[in-house]
């Protein structure tokens, strides 16, 4: 690969690279082949847009959203990241990494502790503006270089954590323990954190469906399985499909319950301004600022890195690599702008990248094309898509936390030795059993102490 060349070396000249449109991403999109350039973008733009639908649903209700928010989160954040992040085939939208940060927001200020939805999102949407401003100015003052300094035993056990988190957290939904009669009366915000929902899987054992369960393995494996067959087959789109029409026929009288007895009609009026809130301020609230904007921040910029990083070596980019400085200033405008449309914080989505990749992308266009193909299915299938059992949506998920772990990946931090594979085995264990910051900045702080103290020792 290139190594960039005239990256400029001072805050203005940054920031006027920032807003420059047609910059390096684009030196693909020749005279000669523009044509073939673009199909081949519109045509992974669309494999990724039919993909991304049922994710960024099950993404945006494990997080304590709505589905529809996903399906905005997705789009906007394409668009955005598109123009102002620094690399050429990244896909922005909801990811896995988020969930459990914004899951325990949701939770904290909606209605599991007396609030509500609305009071939730909009503080959620404060501490997303508030971090997109501190990754522009990281962005700004060169501060992405170093996001490359987080151990790869660290980023490994924090995707395992992460993983193993999504796939117990989404219990209830597969074994179909949410009855029609549980439902009724329940606020829509119902969704819990990782330990709640263990819990309410345990004492409602009991109420165990196995016909939900079918579902939710029948989506998992078609998808799998499609998938592995050939990445232009939406496996998602087709399982989802095909497990909605059984939950409608053969199953309808089997207690499945679907994504609108719990969230109600998907609207497709999608862009709507939410504004920021703030709770009555006091310590407890500053210190979840800062813990919600840390935890925002260092998603948004590891992640992203990694994606640009893995987007580079998968595309085989012998042209201009990934600017991380831009990505960062796209990153943050990412953060400060999609939440206010109805969506949340994303990043680059490491799957739907590749997808994208493999799939044909070449310039940003593909990410362009994959937001308006991914808005315009959702608006005419939003009466559909809430027909979609419960389960589809589990199966779906777990899916995403099975693709999450890399057994190549684990096998190069074991041959990395024995402190490196202890480190990405306790990340991975804390993520899901403290919370992610905790897990991650606990780490972090061990794997440096130690790391010093080893060199003194030497």
């Amino acid at each position: 690969m290139m190594e960039a060349k005239n990256i400029p070396s001072t805050p203005a000249g940054r920031l006027k690279l920032f807003f420059t449109f047609f910059d390096a991403r684009w030196e693909d999109l020749k005279k000669g082949s523009w044509g073939k350039v673009v199909y081949r973008d519109l045509s992974a733009g669309l494999i990724v847009a039919m993909t991304a639908i049922p994710m960024a649903m099950g993404f945006a209700m494990a997080m304590g959203m709505r589905p529809e928010h996903g399906i905005i989160a997705g789009a906007l954040a394409c668009v955005i990241g598109r123009t102002f992040g620094g690399s050429k085939y990244q896909v922005y939208g909801p990811t896995a990494a988020f969930i459990p940060v914004i899951a325990a927001l949701i939770s904290k200020y909606g209605t599991d502790s007396g609030g509500t939805f609305e009071q939730a999102h909009g503080f959620l949407i404060l501490n997303s503006i508030i971090a997109g401003i501190v990754l522009i100015l990281m962005g700004i003052f060169g501060f992405g270089k170093y996001a490359r300094l987080v151990p790869n035993s660290i980023i490994v056990g924090f995707t395992v954590g992460i993983a193993i988190a999504i796939a117990l957290t989404n219990a209830e939904d597969i074994l179909g323990i949410e009855s029609y009669a549980d439902l009724l009366g329940q606020d829509e915000d119902i969704r819990g954190g990782l330990i709640s929902n263990i819990q309410s899987a345990i004492s409602n054992i009991h109420k165990i469906n196995p016909w939900s369960i079918a579902l939710g393995l029948l989506t998992f494996f078609v998808t799998r399985i499609l998938l592995k067959i050939s990445v232009f087959i939406p496996g998602p789109v087709i399982a989802i499909a095909l497990s909605t029409v059984l939950g409608a026929t053969v199953l309808a009288d089997k207690n499945i319950v679907l994504v609108k007895d719990i969230y109600g009609q998907i609207p497709n009026n999608f862009f709507v301004f939410t504004a920021p809130s703030l709770p009555a301020m006091n310590g407890a609230v500053l210190l979840d600022i800062l813990y919600f904007v840390g935890a925002i921040v260092f998603v948004s910029g590891v992640e992203s890195i990694l994606c640009s990083t893995m987007a580079d070596k998968l595309a085989n980019n012998k042209g201009t690599p990934f600017n991380p400085d831009k990505e960062f200033f796209g990153q943050g405008m990412v953060q400060v702008f999609t939440p206010m449309v109805q969506g949340f914080p994303c990043t680059g989505a490491l799957a739907r990248t590749a997808t994208s990749i493999r799939a044909g992308a070449v310039t940003p266009l593909a990410g362009y094309f994959k937001a308006v193909l991914k808005i315009t299915m959702a608006y005419f299938l939003a009466d559909y898509l809430e027909l979609v059992p419960m389960a589809c949506i589990g199966g779906i998920l777990v899916w995403v936390a099975t693709n999450m772990i890399k057994p190549a990946e684990i096998r190069d931090i074991r041959r990395h030795g024995n402190f490196e594979t202890l480190m990405m085995v306790y990340t991975a264990v804390m993520v899901p059993l403290t919370d992610f910051l905790t897990g991650v900045l606990s780490a972090l702080v061990l794997y440096f102490i130690i790391k010093k103290l080893f060199i003194r020792a030497k």
